[in-house]
């Protein structure tokens, strides 16, 4: 019996991770992942949100509780802790100067949110994270090694199939962060051969996405030009030099 019981429970492991990818997919039904704001810029449901984290969490302890060996054969472990310590912070550091270029680029300057949302962008940055390493990263990155691809291969597909889960491709969506998602991907399917582990990946990843909002005040989604809320005030105060000097609500001499 425990000759194919190993094996029926690493396929419903893969079955779980596949769910996993499916909930990936629907992040923007959730309001979750780079889809934390609505069109708008405004804050939406944060009950779909949680629902959505809840989930995630939900399918990556049932993979770390089913598949008989998680750690080894699915790189869902820490990997060696000397290079997880190094790598994970370098990914760190070179995640926050993209986040730092990005807001540079769209607003000339660090665009930083309002304190009150931070623990939400929080938890949106380490949740997205570790659904994001565990599926990609970890199970879709072994399995694809498991049939003897070149490393770099399976690197690649690894990368492109994340970045096609988030949706960033669509008309209408943000194109740096279609960008950084390819970037996000193939380093962290990098790392995570170096190390043996995802741990580094989701530092990094957590990492990087946090100062994302941090540094322009989105998780993902920025407005586009002429929307955001200081651009449109600036339309609408006078040109420089000029002065107001009454409204046209204000009553004439007769």
């Amino acid at each position: 019996m425990g000759e194919w019981l190993d094996p029926l429970r690493s396929l419903i492991a893969v079955g779980l991770a596949l769910l996993l990818v499916m909930l990936r997919l629907e992040a923007a039904s959730f309001n979750a992942a780079e889809y934390h704001e609505s069109a708008d810029g405004r804050t939406p449901s944060f009950r779909r949100r949680v629902a959505w984290y809840g989930l995630g969490i939900a399918l990556i302890v049932g993979i770390l509780f089913v598949h008989p060996t998680p750690r080894q054969d699915l790189l869902l472990g820490v990997g060696d802790r000397g290079k997880t310590i190094v790598y994970g912070f370098l990914y760190a550091a070179g995640g926050t100067g993209i986040a730092l270029a990005v807001a540079w680029y769209r607003y000339r300057r660090i665009r930083f949110p309002d304190v009150w949302s931070y623990p939400g962008a929080l938890l949106n940055a380490v949740v997205t994270a570790l659904v994001d390493e565990v599926a990609f990263r970890g199970v879709i990155f072994s399995v694809l090694l498991m049939t003897n691809m070149n490393p770099s291969a399976a690197n690649a597909i690894q990368a492109l199939l994340y970045a096609l889960a988030t949706r960033l491709g669509a008309p209408g969506r943000n194109r740096y962060m279609l960008v950084m998602a390819l970037v996000v991907g193939l380093a962290g399917g990098w790392v995570t051969a170096v190390t043996g582990g995802i741990a580094a990946a989701f530092l990094g990843h957590a990492v990087t996405r946090f100062a994302v909002f941090l540094c322009t005040g989105h998780a993902g989604q920025f407005l586009p030009r002429g929307r955001e809320v200081e651009e449109i005030e600036k339309k609408r105060r006078p040109p420089d030099g000029w002065s107001v000097i009454g409204s046209r609500s204000a009553p004439r001499d007769r």
